[in-house]
């Protein structure tokens, strides 16, 4: 059978928008023939701002209603920031396109500093990430980091607000909306490692559509599938999700996934790191999961468990 129509779920936020968009573009530019449809959705995760994700069930409130669209058949396909997916698909759901990765490293916006080590001691930084949270503590303790929520429009708008002093976002998600020119600083790796899949997008659907999944094939970018594969390998095999203090990005030299991960402390005070490399993406993100939990990556993933039971 071949797809004839295809209706993609996305959120309206401008990025969610610009996303769902772009990948209607690439599937028009290889299948003139495809009529596409965007169906807009306003999911829990956009509705509720008043408490940081990781306190409300993670990023995966992005995602469920557009699954659920798929399920009832409303959508045919959603189109997601792959450091937004969970590390677990539910059953039912695959993800035959993962791709057209762009800026990987998050990126400092402020009108008070060009860079970290220029914000003043006790400076407000606004961030919604743990894992961002934790590396930027790790770097200055003294700085005072405060959950920021809403699309980034909105929090562009709080910092000129003179909420904050700065942010921390994702470089690729300001470059998406024309926004590069707000970026003070690119963050080093060693500095902010990025979220599994960063930077990457992604297209879900029924695992039992073989017609979409045949179409969504032909976008697939397989060295960029290959180490997201490998980074979100690394929070499955930890049992941990996405909302939590953990870093993983890879790079694919000579047929080989060099993968470098982290898990934090929310406080920062604790960061334990490791890097390694192999063929097989789900091994590697397996060693590193296991190597983490041989640096004490299980006490961290426990005292976080319990600060999150202790705020409900």
């Amino acid at each position: 059978m071949t797809v004839r129509r295809l209706r993609i779920a996305t959120r309206k936020s401008r990025l969610a928008l610009w996303q769902a968009e772009f990948i209607a573009a690439e599937i028009r530019r290889r299948r003139p023939d495809v009529d596409i449809e965007l169906v807009g959705m306003t999911t829990r995760g956009d509705q509720w701002l008043s408490a940081p994700l990781s306190e409300i069930g993670g990023k995966g409130l992005f995602i469920k209603e557009l699954e659920t669209a798929i399920l009832d058949g409303r959508a045919d396909v959603a189109v997601h920031s792959m450091k937004d997916v969970p590390a677990e698909l539910p059953s039912g759901f695959a993800l035959p396109l993962i791709g057209y990765r762009q800026e990987v490293r998050d990126v400092l916006v402020s009108a008070r500093a060009a860079s970290i080590a220029q914000l003043p001691r006790g400076a407000r930084v606004g961030s919604s990430s743990l894992r961002r949270r934790a590396q930027l503590l790790a770097r200055r303790a003294d700085l005072r980091v405060e959950p920021v929520r809403g699309n980034v429009n909105t929090r562009l708008d709080k910092l000129d607000a003179g909420d904050y002093d700065a942010l921390l976002l994702a470089g690729t998600g300001l470059q998406r909306l024309g926004l590069g020119d707000r970026i003070r600083e690119f963050l080093s790796l060693d500095d902010s490692l990025p979220a599994a899949g960063q930077g990457a997008l992604g297209v879900e659907c029924a695992a039992d559509r073989s017609d979409v999944v045949e179409l969504l094939r032909l976008l697939n970018d397989p060295v960029v599938a290959r180490c997201v594969t490998a980074e979100r390998a690394v929070s499955r095999h930890l049992g941990a999700d996405c909302s939590l203090p953990i870093a993983a990005y890879a790079i694919e030299r000579s047929g080989r996934v060099e993968l470098r991960a982290l898990i934090a402390s929310e406080s920062g005070e604790r960061v334990l790191r490791c890097a390694v490399a192999g063929v097989d993406p789900d091994a590697v993100g397996g060693e590193a999961a296991a190597d983490l939990r041989r640096q004490g990556a299980d006490a961290i993933l426990a005292a976080l468990r319990s600060a999150r039971d202790d705020d409900d």
